[in-house]
């Protein structure tokens, strides 16, 4: 009973003239930003959906270069030929039902509202694996910092700047012959928190471009910064210390074999089940393409 009564008033003592309201507008739970498909490369995706459940990459061959001085007998070389096996060895499920009373009784539609979770959990769970996947085959000459020995992230005497992490893991890349283009980073918000301590105009709009300017998928900037497509995640690797994850789209290949939600009868109730199934591969085809730094903030 919401109101209160003046001692000895007993008109509708059970409070019964109330009515309970349930709101038809549902509080939903606020949903991360995905970023694995926008930072790996999906080129093979074609190819396994169809048919089969891997697919071998080949892998383009060294060449050895060799002195040469007239009269130097030339003998080719013999040509290797390597391969990379994506397959689609992980799925994930949900499953609900929906009874026909309570789908008759209620005054919301709990099938699509269940259904529009059950959708964003696998994505979610999706972007955790292939981020995980990638931070545990990044080798450990491409990291500045490690979990044994992180980075000091900050700005006092000692500390490393979050721009000065992102110079070193560009340089790592660079000393590989990684291309500049398609370049990105992924980093969880106490980072790109640090970041805009450093220099707000990384983050402001007059960097990032107008006001209108969309940033999807977790995107922190519509430009570059030092190079890289920047993205912000909260499903970065776990970790002692917090992660910070680079490299160059073609590093990491992602497909994914099936992707459906489906509504069928239950056999043994009256009601109708919804499920949703996600099958993909994931898998790094270049570790020299891959950085990674762990940093601590005082």
């Amino acid at each position: 009973m919401a109101f209160a009564s003046a001692a000895g008033y007993g008109n509708l003592p059970n409070g019964a003239f109330v009515p309970v309201i349930y709101s038809k507008k549902v509080l939903k739970y606020f949903r991360k930003a995905s970023v694995v498909e926008d930072i790996t490369n999906n080129d093979y995706f074609g190819e396994i959906a169809d048919f089969g459940d891997t697919v071998r990459i080949i892998k383009e061959p060294t060449i050895t270069v060799n002195d040469y001085v007239r009269g130097t007998t030339v003998i080719p070389q013999d040509l290797v030929d390597e391969d990379l096996t994506l397959t689609v060895d992980q799925a994930k499920y949900f499953a609900f039902k929906i009874d026909d009373i309570e789908a008759k009784q209620t005054h919301v539609n709990w099938m699509e509202m269940a259904t529009s979770a059950g959708a964003y959990a696998i994505k979610d769970s999706y972007d955790t694996s292939v981020l995980s996947h990638i931070y545990d085959n990044v080798p450990t000459a491409m990291k500045y910092g490690t979990a044994a020995s992180s980075i000091d992230l900050g700005f006092a005497a000692g500390e490393v700047s979050p721009l000065t992490v992102l110079n070193r893991l560009s340089r790592l890349l660079d000393e590989q012959n990684v291309p500049t283009d398609n370049r990105w980073l992924v980093a969880g918000p106490v980072f790109w928190e640090q970041m805009g301590d450093e220099n707000s105009k990384l983050m402001d709009v007059e960097y990032t471009g107008d006001g209108d300017s969309m940033i999807r998928n977790g995107r922190v900037s519509s430009g570059l910064i030092r190079g890289f497509r920047c993205y912000k995640s909260n499903n970065m690797p776990t970790d002692t210390n917090n992660v910070v994850l680079g490299g160059h789209m073609s590093a990491v290949a992602t497909a994914s074999q099936i992707n459906k939600v489906e509504k069928v009868r239950d056999n043994n109730s009256f009601s109708d089940v919804v499920r949703g199934l996600h099958m993909y591969g994931r898998k790094v085809l270049r570790t020299q393409a891959l950085v990674a730094s762990v940093y601590a903030v005082d």
